[in-house]
């Protein structure tokens, strides 16, 4: 579906909050949007799959045009819909603080132009590594700039403060590497010559740049994963702990919006 063009005669929507109440999360989990948000992140996860962030990657055409216009003109009508999600992702105003909300409204404003066309799914590695991890680039300026408070937080309980989908696609591109481990990930050494390569180890850069004292303290839930034996493992593991910690969890989700591209009405077969 993400390969599909919508017609001309498609009716854009302003997206809007359909989560109200925690029952209300069972509309969610059946919708097209949790079916199409969830299966642009397992693409995206596969495209990456033991790649680097320096790996050669083709651009199509459409991609230019993002850059270039953001979005051509005989898409005009979809701006409005598309950009409420991308105004969603850097974090509240007001309370001046970010979580993995903000993080899934960029993701669905990344699947929301591979919906309308202009990104394709030949484009799966660059939307990872030139676009999000832009945008990672950029929220961890914000972070430290601002010390913004983490929203949702789930403390040393939680993978991480601010993230979550890096490490998806980083234990991705980390697969059946040749000597890298998980349990290197703790490894400082390890960390110093690869982090420029590898989304995960990226953010364990950036979480012992930000945090003081034994890793193990601060970041208990990535401490036991550096136990893991395999990143395929890991990766296994995270993409359930985000269904459960940040899909499923009614205050990340009550904020989650909703319109003629990633719409609630249940999930349509075939």
């Amino acid at each position: 579906s993400s390969e599909e063009t919508p017609s001309g005669a498609q009716n854009f929507i302003i997206p809007k909050k359909e989560i109200h109440t925690v029952p209300d999360m069972g509309k969610w989990k059946r919708s097209q949007a949790y079916a199409d948000y969830i299966g642009f992140i397992l693409t995206l996860n596969e495209g990456v799959k033991g790649k680097k962030l320096t790996f050669e990657y083709r651009v199509s055409e459409e991609a230019e045009n993002l850059v270039s216009t953001v979005v051509p003109p005989q898409l005009a009508a979809a701006v409005p819909e598309v950009a409420v999600y991308l105004k969603e992702s850097v974090g509240n105003s007001t309370r001046i603080d970010y979580g993995t909300g903000h993080e899934a409204a960029f993701a669905a404003f990344l699947c929301c132009l591979c919906k309308i066309g202009v990104l394709r799914v030949d484009d799966q590695i660059a939307i990872v590594f030139k676009v999000f991890n832009r945008y990672l680039e950029v929220m961890r300026k914000l972070q430290k700039t601002y010390r913004m408070e983490p929203a949702g937080s789930q403390g040393v309980w939680g993978l991480d403060d601010f993230q979550f989908l890096p490490f998806i696609w980083g234990s991705s591109q980390l697969i059946d590497h040749p000597y890298l481990e998980p349990r290197h990930f703790v490894d400082e050494k390890a960390v110093n010559e690869n982090h420029k390569d590898y989304m995960f180890l990226e953010c364990i850069l950036f979480i012992t740049e930000m945090k003081t004292g034994p890793f193990a303290e601060h970041s208990n839930q990535l401490w036991n994963i550096s136990a893991v034996p395999s990143w395929s493992k890991v990766n296994q593991g995270l993409i359930r702990m985000y269904k459960a910690e940040c899909l499923e969890k009614f205050p990340v989700i009550q904020h989650f919006k909703f319109g003629s591209l990633l719409p609630i009405h249940p999930v349509t077969s075939g």
